[in-house]
């Protein structure tokens, strides 16, 4: 077991819980974090069938007052804030000047707040721009005091419901404050997962109790960032610092879904120029699935050329993929290769392995929809 020292890393409110169920410990984003608990593809194809309970913690949460904090956030983001109603939540990201993407974070409507959560490795730089760009109008609440679940899986929703009575029937992509045995939670239909399930707003306190209360539960096991990754890969969901990252445009990342209809009319954002001429014009490269033949995974930074040798581009993510039996990646290619079914050759290992462009996700989702 890999035990970090604390002395280096900061922990999570479940640090302990961790420990005691055996997790192998590893750095992550300046945090102690569990890897797996059991195995990596258990843990995976256990989410894939019931439910698993996985500690998020180490993300930035926050809160945006002001007088019209929609309007003012939407001066550093591209999506369309202004139609939230109450309770719903968007995808959104952080943009540059030059159209790149500095996070992707998770936003969400509660009253006339706006709550707002980011990546572990951007968060002090995130906050901090936000203060810096919006704070004159809005302020920024930071949430140290509180902890985040993530329960995963087809099951998650039976269980919470068990739980809470209180609990109403949630479309994805909502929130509602709840309590769950008597814990008061703030609750998303939401994860990373591709499955249906819900992340989990605790004060810190309760963070420990609440785990083991939905540990309790028979059809929920602990799982780690090895399996968060895999289920995410298989769900062609990206990874900031790997898929996405500065020098990316949400359009040459396959999320153009997320630039808000009033917005590409209107701009106002970071880097609106870029983004709303790409979309107009397209790009020259795409964030694309890849499959390699064989068994073995293409991992991170892997060449990718065309039939001739010639390098189009490179993988992003990369790893086995238990649900589909198989290695799966995702990367960027040039837009003349990125056609589902264009034959292509992956280096690996000082070796050539041939595979092709396929459409994502590799696993369809299955999140909640009324």
């Amino acid at each position: 077991m890999t035990n970090p020292s604390p002395k280096n890393l900061s922990t999570t409110p479940l640090d302990e819980l961790h420990r005691e169920l055996g997790a192998r410990m590893v750095p992550f984003a300046g945090y102690a974090m569990p890897v797996q608990y059991s195995s990596i593809i258990a843990e995976h194809n256990h989410t894939r069938k019931a439910a698993s309970l996985f500690d998020v913690s180490h993300m930035g949460q926050a809160i945006l007052r002001g007088d019209n904090p929609l309007a003012e956030f939407e001066k550093i983001v591209p999506a369309d804030l202004q139609e939230l109603t109450d309770s719903q939540q968007r995808y959104t990201m952080l943009t540059h000047d030059s159209g790149g993407i500095l996070d992707d974070l998770m936003v969400s409507r509660a009253g006339e707040t706006l709550r707002i959560v980011v990546n572990a490795a951007c968060k002090e730089t995130d906050f901090d721009y936000i203060k810096k760009t919006i704070g004159r109008s809005c302020e920024l609440e930071i949430l140290f005091d509180r902890a985040l679940l993530a329960l995963q899986g087809p099951k998650a929703a039976s269980i919470l419901h068990k739980l809470s009575p209180d609990l109403r029937s949630m479309p994805f992509m909502s929130t509602q404050e709840i309590h769950i045995n008597g814990i008061p939670c703030f609750i998303s239909r939401s994860g990373y997962t591709g499955e249906d399930g819900f992340e989990i707003s605790v004060a810190a306190e309760n963070a420990e109790k609440l785990a083991r209360m939905l540990l309790d539960e028979s059809e929920v096991l602990p799982a780690g960032l090895g399996a968060r990754d895999s289920l995410r890969l298989e769900a062609g969901l990206c990874l900031y610092g790997s898929d996405i990252d500065k020098t990316t445009t949400p359009i040459e990342a396959g999320l153009t879904w997320t630039i808000g209809k009033r917005r590409r009319s209107e701009g106002g954002f970071p880097g609106d120029t870029v983004i709303l001429e790409q979309i107009a014009t397209g790009t020259d490269r795409n964030r694309v699935g890849i499959q390699p033949e064989g068994r073995a995974p293409v991992r991170a930074h892997s060449e990718i050329s065309d039939t001739t040798g010639v390098v189009i581009g490179e993988i992003t993510s990369g790893g086995f993929g238990p649900t589909v039996n198989a290695p799966v990646a995702m990367g960027y290619v040039a837009n003349t290769h990125r056609e589902p079914g264009t034959s292509i050759q992956l280096s690996h290992r000082n070796k050539t392995i041939p595979g092709k462009i396929v459409k994502l996700p590799f696993v369809k989702h299955r999140y909640f929809k009324v």
